[in-house]
């Protein structure tokens, strides 16, 4: 019944939309009830749902990968969620201030890309399983 819930991809973009509203929610619980600025809040938002969704995806996504977890493995999560944060920036910038698009549609196009470079990053790089590192076929 519920066998699409076994697939990475679907566990990551779930893990995806936990961890978009935590950000929204704990953003909102700092600046209006915390008095905090909103990119302080925002950043804070970022660090501490880097660190939620790299739990959530070792528990539950990437179950088999068989690398132990350690800081190597914590590290590797936080570069690609950077440069994901750097890639954000970058289609933002595009979208708006070169194309001239509405920031809305600049954020719809982001929601596309950015969630798929962080999957396949991560997929390969961060929790990549043995047979990925011997180049044998999942």
């Amino acid at each position: 019944m519920l066998s699409f819930l076994q697939s990475p991809l679907i566990k990551y973009g779930i893990v995806g939309l936990i961890g978009t509203v935590f950000h929204f929610a704990l953003l909102v619980l700092l600046v209006e009830w915390g008095g905090l600025h909103p990119i302080a809040g925002s950043a804070t938002g970022f660090i501490a749902v880097l660190i939620l969704s790299y739990f959530l995806n070792v528990i539950w996504t990437f179950t088999d990968a068989s690398e132990k977890r350690t800081i190597r493995q914590f590290i590797k999560y936080t570069i690609v969620s950077c440069s994901g944060l750097l890639l954000n920036t970058a289609v933002m910038y595009a979208a708006v201030e070169l194309a001239h698009l509405p920031y809305l549609i600049g954020q719809c196009i982001i929601t596309v890309i950015v969630p798929v470079h962080n999957y396949v990053l991560n997929r390969r790089w961060t929790f990549r399983t043995y047979g990925q590192r011997k180049g044998v076929q999942e």
